[in-house]
Formats: structure tokens, C-alpha cells, sequence
């Protein structure tokens, strides 16, 4: 039947009733899953939420983004049901006193670009038994390419003593074959689980291990306060980090490159890198990993 879901049998789609019978729950972080079969960007979609006031828990997963983006305005698409793309709204700014959590300060936010990015290696690796590895901040590679990013945003309060709220959108490729991956402008290769060998590609298991693993780093980082050190989130991180250790190459927002060696990732999670003139710490950049 032309237009159905179900006509690539490689790609068949997501169930929402499933899916929320499966995460959502009265004490977790997951309150609303809202599952669309095509949006322009997951992140606009719960980007525009977050502005209208809408709380914590809100789940956007889309089988076909229009308009995807990631980091400094680059596209992020790929065919129907071919990928993961899911934007969440958190607020970690704001008390939970059922919880006992209290706001997290403002300069613990940087660290949520990074949990995503953990969340994703521990899903993967799990569900599709790969080896999978960060490059700073927050990029996913399985051999060196690109398999998935993350977008982090903060979006101001709809009242001026409403702290922001942060919106975490992930893309993954899942079932992408050779001649859909996209082009990446920094020159770094894309791949696709499925490329890379993975023992499973079935986006309902993987959607939910993903889900559950941020859930679960979010619960435990807001238990410590946002403390990444305390929480295991930074151990966790730099444990997965392919970029710690490697001579790197770092376009800095703006326009400025700086050389040198990454050495490690700072309280607040940024990279920090021996350079000539010093040791750096880079709150955002694209980097480059040098042979």
C-alpha cells in the first residue's frame, strides 16, 4: 500500500501505546511521549513546549524529521524510520521536593550534552553489543564515524523567575544504508548501526534502553545535586571519551583554532587541552582527533 509504514520491512514504526506503557511512569522522569510521523525538529517541537511553560517529563520522538539540526546549524535527516530522533524536556533548575532535589546550579547545565552522550554509549553498546566511543563533547563513533549527536538547549522561563529549561535532542542512525548516510561538513565519516555490524537494529528496544539509561544518569546526577564527580558522571564520561588522550584540533565558536593535547574534562565538563600557549579549558568546539 503506497505510503505505509510497513512497506520497508527492515523499517517497521514505533508504537506509542507501547512505548509509554514502557517509560512513562508516576516517579520517573517521563510524564508525556508524544510520537509524530513527521515534525520538522524534534528539539523546535519541545523547544516551543518548554517556552509555553510545559514541566519537566515531556518526550517528543519523531519516525521522519524535516528540518533536524545539530551543533552550529548543521542539518541532521535521514529516511523514514531509518534512525532515532527524540528531543526530552528537562528542568534541572527547578526543586523537586518529593525527590529531595534541589535546583541545580546554572553552571552544572554543561554537563547535560555530556549524560546524553553517556546514555548513548551505554545503550548501544548494551542493545547493539558495539564499541561505542564519545568525541567531546557528545558525538557517538563506532570505528572513528559517526553514528549519532547530541543537541543541547537552554530555553529562557515563561516568567522571569522561572530558571531555564533545558531541551536534549538525540539523533541516531539505525537502519541507514551506505548510500543514505549524510554528508558531514567537519569531513568526519557517518555510519549507521546497522553498517557497523550491530547485533540489533529494532528502534523500539534501542528507543527504550536510550530512555532509560538518560533517566537513569538525570536521577542520579540530580540525587548529588548536579554534581558530575560525585554522581560517577564524570568517571562515566571520560570511560567512554575518545577524545581524552588524543592530539586534537578545535574550531572555536569563534573562528579561533587551538592545537593540542586533550588531557581530561574539567568539574563543569569542559575539555581541557595542553596547548602551546597553555592549558585550555573549551566550553564549546568543534573537534578535530589528529593522527
Amino acid at each position: 500500500m503506497p505510503g505505509s509504514p510497513y512497506t520497508d520491512l527492515d523499517r517497521p514504526p514505533l508504537s506509542a501505546a507501547r512505548l509509554r506503557r514502557a517509560l512513562v511512569a508516576p516517579h520517573g522522569p517521563w510524564r508525556q511521549l508524544e510520537l509524530r510521523a513527521e515534525t520538522g525538529s524534534t528539539n523546535a517541537d519541545v523547544v516551543e513546549a518548554a517556552r509555553a511553560g510545559e514541566p519537566e517529563g515531556l518526550v517528543v520522538v519523531a519516525e521522519r524529521q524535516t528540518a533536524g539540526r545539530g551543533r552550529r546549524g548543521r542539518v541532521w535527516q535521514s529516511p523514514p524510520r531509518a534512525g532515532i530522533a527524540t528531543s526530552v524536556l528537562l528542568r534541572p533548575g527547578e526543586a523537586v521536593p518529593e525527590r529531595g532535589w534541589a535546583p541545580v546550579p546554572p553552571q552544572g547545565y554543561g554537563w547535560m550534552p555530556l549524560l546524553a552522550g553517556v546514555a548513548l554509549v551505554e545503550a548501544v553498546a548494551r542493545l547493539a553489543e558495539l564499541d561505542a566511543r564519545l568525541k567531546w563533547p557528545n558525538d557517538l563513533l563506532l570505528d572513528g564515524a559517526k553514528c549519532a549527536g547530541v543537541l543541547a538547549e537552554a530555553v529562557p522561563g515563561p516568567a522571569p523567575d522561572r530558571p531555564p529549561a533545558i531541551v536534549v535532542g538525540i539523533g541516531l542512525n539505525v537502519t541507514l544504508r551506505a548510500d543514505e548516510l549524510p554528508e558531514n561538513p567537519t569531513g568526519l565519516p557517518a555510519t549507521s548501526l546497522q553498517l557497523a555490524g550491530a547485533t540489533a537494529t529494532d528502534r523500539d528496544p534501542l528507543l527504550r534502553a536510550l530512555l532509560r539509561a538518560l533517566a537513569d544518569w538525570y536521577e542520579r546526577w540530580r540525587d548529588a545535586g548536579g554534581d558530575a564527580v560525585a554522581s560517577g558522571l564524570r568517571d562515566a564520561y571520560l570511560a567512554g571519551c575518545a577524545t581524552v588522550g588524543r592530539q586534537v584540533r578545535v574550531l572555536l565558536p569563534d573562528g579561533r583554532e587551538v592545537r593540542g593535547t586533550a588531557t581530561g574534562v574539567d568539574p563543569d565538563g569542559q575539555l581541557l587541552v595542553d596547548a602551546p600557549e597553555g592549558e585550555l579549558r573549551l566550553a564549546a568546539g568543534d573537534v578535530l582527533h589528529l593522527r
